[in-house]
């Protein structure tokens, strides 16, 4: 749908977890719809869909396009699920071929993310968070206790979620481990369903992030100048030009997306669908081009 809302428009069926490219002419995505669980892509406009990684009794999912566009990172699982499954990170060229095992762990390795310069990759291992370079080499522990790594916008910091059993904290620590600092003061419990999700604008300069009583927050890139901006919502999400951020919020009696201003005023419901729920979403990059 459009930035306000309008033109939805049905693209495909049976799909979930999609990521845009940088360029905004195309959407990864996995889907059930072979009798595996693969990566498909398509154009934006829904056309032109094909399965990327074609496999059997293998799951793959949680495609991320590397920030030139030409390669994907995802995860694989192999086994049944059922039996004690160990997911790996991939990565791919963006048509499907050259697939390579980045990891070999006897933890899960999940969530890899690519740093803005395209030539490290992040990601949640064990109880940790990890990184390593994009062929796999030097993977290196930084930080114990944390998970969800997302790399701030000019790749020099890197903010995620982490705690114990008293709470989770929105931390964030430099790309090579040093400097781990705590942002936040509990703003989820131990257990919950959700983590708090982490979010940069992309200037750097501020954090957005949901709590566990519900509402979305944004501080300053140090912690400073906490401010809630919403009382229900989850999974903030900014435009690519900063001046908007998306979430889901569950204010409507079902899960809608909503959109606000950076400030948290103008909030409205953009999709209205009372008899369905809405869950994942994403900004087309697109934007930033002015298309």
């Amino acid at each position: 749908m459009n930035a306000d809302g309008s033109g939805k428009r049905f693209l495909t069926r049976y799909a979930q977890l999609y990521a845009w490219s940088p360029d905004g002419r195309k959407i990864a995505f996995g889907t059930w719809r072979d009798g595996n669980e693969d990566i498909h892509v398509m154009n934006a406009d829904g056309s032109g869909q094909r399965n990327l990684t074609r496999t059997r009794n293998l799951y793959n999912e949680g495609a991320v396009w590397s920030p030139d566009g030409r390669r994907i990172a995802f995860t694989r699982t192999s086994g049944r699920r059922d039996d004690t499954p160990n997911a790996e990170i991939y990565v791919m060229n963006a048509d499907g071929s050259g697939q390579r095992r980045l990891t070999r762990n006897p933890w899960e390795d999940i969530t890899p993310t690519w740093s803005p310069d395209g030539r490290k990759i992040a990601f949640s291992g064990g109880t940790g968070i990890l990184v390593m370079n994009d062929d796999g080499s030097g993977q290196r522990l930084l930080t114990r206790n944390a998970g969800g790594p997302v790399w701030s916008p000019d790749g020099r910091k890197i903010a995620f979620s982490g705690g114990d059993r008293n709470g989770l904290d929105i931390y964030v620590m430099n790309a090579d481990g040093s400097g781990r600092r705590t942002l936040t003061r509990k703003p989820v419990n131990y257990g919950a369903q959700d983590g708090p999700s982490p979010a940069w604008s992309p200037d750097g300069r501020k954090i957005a992030f949901d709590r566990d009583s519900g509402g979305i927050v944004v501080m300053n890139a140090d912690g400073s100048g906490q401010r809630r901006l919403t009382q229900f919502g989850r999974q903030p999400r900014w435009s690519p030009d900063g001046r908007m951020i998306a979430f889901r919020s569950f204010s409507a009696g079902n899960v809608e997306i909503y959109v606000m201003n950076a400030d948290g005023s103008r909030q409205r419901n953009l999709t209205r669908t009372p008899k369905a729920d809405e869950f994942s979403f994403a900004w087309s990059p697109a934007q930033t081009k002015g298309s």
